[in-house]
Parts: C-alpha cells; sequence; structure tokens
C-alpha cells in the first residue's frame, strides 16, 4: 500500500504533513512520488494568498479522473482550505474526496482507513490501540514520534508546531478561522516530539506558532516559551533551537533574555512589523506603533550581540497611500534588517478586511511596490553579509548542492562548501571568502585540501 502527500503553504504545513506520514507509515503505507500508483491521496492546503488557493482547486481538479478509474483510491483534503469546523459544503463541491481533515488533525485520515480496513471483531482492540498513539493536540504521550521512512537519516532540520490557531485576529489574517483558537501543546508532548525527531537524525528544530510568543498562555504557564527553550535545550543530541513567528507586543524580556543565554537557540528573531506607517497598522489591527517596533530592534540587538532579525511586510493592504508605502520603505532603509519576506496584499473572504475594507490599490502598485522592497532588501542584505568575508562561523550541514555542502549559520544564512567527508548533520567551523545577498562561500577551517574560493565564486547561487 502506497501513499502520496502534496503540501503548499507554511512551515506548520509541512510540519502537519510530516506528521501525517508518520502515521501512514505506522499502518503500513509507504511513500510513492508516483500519484497513479497512490492508494492514498493527501492534499494539505493553504488559502493565506489567491495563489495558492487556485494551485490547490487545480490540484483537485486532476485527481477527479484518478478516483473515477480506481474508486478505491482514498482521497484527502487537509489543512487551511478544509478548516477547523469543516464547512457543510465540501462533500458537495468535492464528492470524490473521501477525508476532510482539519489543520493539524492527521488522526482524521488513520481512523478513517483504520474504521475502513479492520472488520467488527477487530475493531475494538484497533480503537484502544488507536487512542494511544501520539496525537498533536491532546497531552502527554509516552511515544516517541518517528520521522517518515524517506526522510530518516536525511531530515537535518524539522518543524515542531508549539502553537496551534490563534487569537489575534489581524484584518488581513485567514488563520484564526481556518485553524481555530489558540491552543499550546504541553511541554511534555513537545519535549517527546523533539526527541522523536533527534532519535531520528534531527540536530535542529523550529517551534512554530502563529504568535509562539504566546506560548504556554493558554495553559496557565508563565514565561511559557522561554521555560519550553529551558526544557528542550536539555535534549541530548539536539544542537540548535529556532522558533517563528514573533510578535512585537508579546516578545517579553524574559524570551530574549533567554536567546542570549541558551546556547543552543539561535541569534535569528523572526518578528514581523508589515507596515511602517501607524495608521495602516491601526487597519491591520497590529497593536504596536512604528516607534515601538523600532525600540524593539534596538533592545534586540543590544541584549542578543550578533542577532539576525528577520521581517514580514505587506504592500498594497487597503488605502495604502503611496506615501504610506514610502514611510515602509525609508523603516526598511533605516533598520536595515537581515531579511524581509515581502508579499502583495491578498484579500481573503472571511476577513475583517474583505468584510469592511476596500482593496484599492491596484495589482500594477502593488508589484511596483513589492520590487522596490526587494530591491531594496537585495542591497542591503549584500552589505550586511560582506561583513562576514574572512570570518570563521560555525555552521550546521543540512545537505548537498552538486559538489558542495549546503549550511547554515547560526544566524540563518546560507552557506556553500565543498569538503569530500561526509558532513550531514554535524557542525562544521567554515571560513568564508566570498559573499552575495543570497549565500556565501568558504572552506571548512580543518579540511585537507580547501580549493581556492574565488575559483568556485564565478557566479552567484540561486536565491533560497
Amino acid at each position: 500500500m502506497n501513499y502520496h502527500v502534496w503540501t503548499i503553504g507554511c512551515q506548520m504545513n509541512t510540519a502537519d504533513s510530516q506528521h501525517l506520514a508518520a502515521s501512514l507509515e505506522r499502518l503500513g503505507y509507504s511513500w510513492t512520488d508516483d500519484i497513479e500508483a497512490a492508494d492514498v491521496v493527501v492534499l494539505n492546503t493553504c488559502v493565506v494568498r489567491q495563489q495558492a488557493e487556485d494551485r490547490i482547486y487545480g490540484r483537485l481538479g486532476s485527481l477527479r479522473p484518478l478516483k473515477e478509474a480506481r474508486p478505491e483510491v482514498v482521497i484527502g483534503l487537509m489543512g487551511c482550505l478544509v478548516g477547523h469546523r469543516p464547512a457543510r459544503d465540501l462533500p458537495r463541491r468535492f464528492p470524490y474526496v473521501d477525508v476532510f481533515i482539519p489543520p493539524s488533525q492527521t488522526e482524521t485520515m488513520t481512523s478513517f482507513l483504520t474504521a475502513r480496513a479492520l472488520d467488527s471483531a477487530a475493531r475494538e482492540g484497533e480503537e484502544a490501540d488507536t487512542a494511544a498513539r501520539w496525537r498533536l493536540q491532546d497531552g502527554p504521550s509516552t511515544e516517541l514520534v518517528p520521522i517518515p521512512e524517506r526522510e530518516r537519516g536525511a531530515m537535518v532540520s524539522a518543524h515542531v508546531p508549539a502553537v496551534l490557531g490563534c487569537n489575534w485576529v489581524c484584518t488581513y489574517c485567514i488563520i484564526p478561522s481556518r485553524r481555530g483558537p489558540e491552543r499550546s501543546r504541553a511541554p511534555e508532548e513537545v519535549s517527546r516530539h523533539v526527541e522523536g525527531l533527534v532519535a531520528g537524525g534531527v540536530r535542529e528544530v523550529t517551534l512554530l506558532g502563529q504568535i509562539v510568543d504566546r506560548y504556554g498562555h493558554d495553559l496557565g504557564l508563565d514565561d511559557g516559551l522561554p521555560r519550553l527553550l529551558e526544557r528542550l535545550s536539555d535534549v541530548r543530541g539536539l544542537e540548535r533551537i529556532r522558533f517563528l513567528t514573533s510578535h512585537p507586543t508579546f516578545m517579553t524580556d524574559g524570551l530574549i533574555d533567554a536567546v542570549a543565554r541558551l546556547p543552543k537557540v539561535m541569534e535569528h528573531i523572526e518578528v514581523p512589523v508589515q507596515a511602517g506607517h501607524d495608521e495602516v497598522l491601526r487597519r491591520m489591527k497590529r497593536g504596536y506603533n512604528v516607534d515601538e517596533y523600532r525600540r524593539l530592534v534596538d533592545k534586540l540587538r543590544e541584549r542578543i550581540p550578533g542577532v539576525a532579525i528577520h521581517t514580514d511586510v505587506i504592500v498594497g493592504f487597503s488605502g495604502e497611500t503611496e506615501e504610506q508605502f514610502r514611510a515602509t520603505y525609508d523603516l526598511l532603509h533605516e533598520l536595515r534588517l537581515d531579511k524581509a519576506h515581502i508579499a502583495k496584499f491578498s484579500s481573503r473572504p472571511g476577513t475583517v478586511a474583505a468584510k469592511v475594507m476596500e482593496d484599492d490599490v491596484t495589482d500594477e502598485d502593488k508589484e511596483r511596490r513589492r520590487r522596490e522592497l526587494d530591491q531594496l532588501q537585495e542591497a542591503i542584505r549584500a552589505d550586511i553579509n560582506a561583513e562576514y568575508a574572512g570570518r570563521t562561523v560555525e555552521t550546521l550541514v543540512e545537505g548537498r548542492d552538486g559538489p558542495r555542502w549546503r549550511a547554515r549559520t547560526r544566524t540563518n544564512k546560507l552557506v556553500f562548501f565543498e569538503d569530500p567527508r561526509p558532513l550531514l548533520g554535524r557542525l562544521v567551523d567554515v571560513r568564508i571568502h566570498w559573499t552575495g545577498p543570497w549565500s556565501m562561500l568558504g572552506v571548512a577551517e580543518d579540511a585537507a585540501s580547501p580549493t581556492e574560493a574565488a575559483e568556485r565564486a564565478s557566479i552567484e547561487l540561486s536565491p533560497r
């Protein structure tokens, strides 16, 4: 029996798909790249942008002929298109889909397959076994969470959901309505998840949450995320810990101090600003102003030496004037952050913005503004990375690209180097000889016969 999972969207979706894959393998299924050969096909969906939603409908349409030719194939639709409370019209709209799986609720599929496969006599015992399986949201488990077979020994870095859903309801964001209210996984559950990943070869984990800083608030935990970072720092074999996404309002001094003092926690912070004008931030319902964000950046740089700060920006939000966009441009120019994820505003059904605001910025203006910020940020990244030339940095090797090893610094910068040794998953000190806006090239400090870096840096590697 074979399965195939197609995933689009955020890191949370990637983590959900890995969990689903591991659960299917427990039931005896094996991965296949060939959808035509699969007995179970699952599409894990994202609807944050219209472009992503359009791709999903295209994929769904391509599965109808497969279901007609092979009615026994189980087709599952998972993620934000389904939502935490699946719409009643989904079976009517997609009659060839067998299972509708809310975000992170992978047991919906495994329970369906288990029930379908067992006769009545065996089902009672199997249901008891299924109830004991590791589940994402249901509290502590005694099992280690496995890595899907095809990724064992190759997965160096993994994403681990810590906070599911969101209560904040920014006016542009569809996540609260699709993933439900905020709920934190128990610390013991997160620890077991991480221990299972490390047992399978993972050396770095990234804790996920729509507002990850709020981890533990619903559990009554004081300093929930700092305490979780301390707990995970004691996991043997785990080398690095990251977390995202933070929110300026909820990034406490205790969390900043934890990053500064815990060696396994990387000096890399993802904290979106979204816009550089107070009126736009007010309409977005972000809960802070530009000055407060500026002070947070100053505090991070003061308390965490060498910190890399990444941000998110939305251009063309409802009502954004050219003057307001220029304020965003000027803020990025001033702060010189390490990375900016820039997206054009996409009005999503069901959000506050879609209900009460007009999407009145033209597509042409949105694209122009996006390009301007991209070009600005590329120049800033090139300048920041140039400061690494001649330095030796600690990297974690995460894979190969042709003859080169691909690795990342503590500040999440991409480094390539050549070395004949088997280094996957190892920490390697690399001396940087060439830098560009997207990546850097160097040689391992203890390499026996390093290749001349200038010869390897004739062209810049593509962005990743």
